[in-house]
């Protein structure tokens, strides 16, 4: 009879706990689940892709619950992208205009954040002879221009030098003129000009500075009071389905952290 008694008390138990474990919404055997980490679609500018990917490293390691996908292209290729529809969470653009036409469109959130700045630069071969020795020698005849598509910014920023430099004393007051005469190619952005130069395809092409530092080009300096000054734009946006963790990362971006990766690849500061 007690031992009955004991199998019935323990048989109880065993419901109680069971009930208990019920009331809770537990499952007894269910295994803790951890959720999937939040993934940011990053589309940017051609010229960031050596800072953004180690941006994006430095960024997933103090934002675990964050990973980080880069795409790159021309800025002026991304913003179609964006305006069709593509499933972007952040536009970084070599220009502001790109973004900004994106907020215009309320495709994206407003305003435009500066991410950095950047300063131009004459590439040339290292492997051919070197026809280009100054900024001036862009207007000889026969030189080869390798330039980039007119919507893509460094062609924005180059029109802009060039109507720099035909100001500046010994230019030829037909300075422009000649220089676009001499463009034999445009390419889709400006890590195509550089490759392309390199190669020894062009004489030479206009690029941004980091664009040229590391690359196996030579260098063709502009003078300062002649030079441009680039200002890349950061927008989040609006159709993406990670809002918060968009305007985070652009933050981080501007912020103390992003503007030591940017600086150390060359860029120049967002502000100042």
């Amino acid at each position: 009879m007690r031992q009955h008694l004991e199998i019935a008390r323990t048989a109880a138990l065993a419901v109680l706990s069971l009930a208990v474990v019920a009331c809770r919404g537990v499952a007894p055997t269910q295994p803790a689940t951890t959720a999937a980490p939040v993934e940011l679609v990053v589309a940017a500018a051609a010229s960031l892709r050596d800072a953004l990917t180690q941006a994006a490293d430095r960024y997933e390691h103090a934002y675990p619950g964050v990973r980080i996908r880069l795409d790159f292209d021309a800025s002026s290729a991304l913003r179609t992208q964006i305006e069709q529809g593509a499933p972007i969470d952040v536009f970084l653009s070599a220009d502001t205009s790109n973004p900004q036409q994106l907020v215009d469109h309320r495709l994206a959130a407003a305003p435009v954040t500066t991410i950095a700045h950047n300063r131009l630069v004459i590439v040339v071969p290292r492997a051919s002879p070197i026809v280009v020795k100054t900024p001036l020698d862009l207007a000889r005849k026969g030189v080869k221009l390798v330039a980039a598509a007119a919507d893509v910014p460094i062609s924005n920023y180059t029109a802009q030098l060039i109507g720099q430099l035909a100001r500046q004393p010994g230019y030829p007051a037909n300075y422009a003129d000649r220089v676009a005469a001499n463009v034999v190619s445009r390419e889709d952005n400006v890590r195509a000009i550089v490759a392309k130069v390199a190669l020894g395809e062009g004489d030479a092409g206009v690029v941004y500075a980091t664009d040229a530092a590391g690359a196996s080009v030579g260098t063709v300096e502009i003078p300062a009071a002649a030079n441009v000054t680039a200002t890349y734009g950061g927008a989040t946006v609006a159709a993406s389905a990670h809002p918060a963790e968009a305007a985070t990362f652009l933050r981080w971006l501007a912020g103390p952290a992003g503007q030591a990766v940017l600086a150390s690849f060359g860029f120049l500061p967002a502000t100042g």
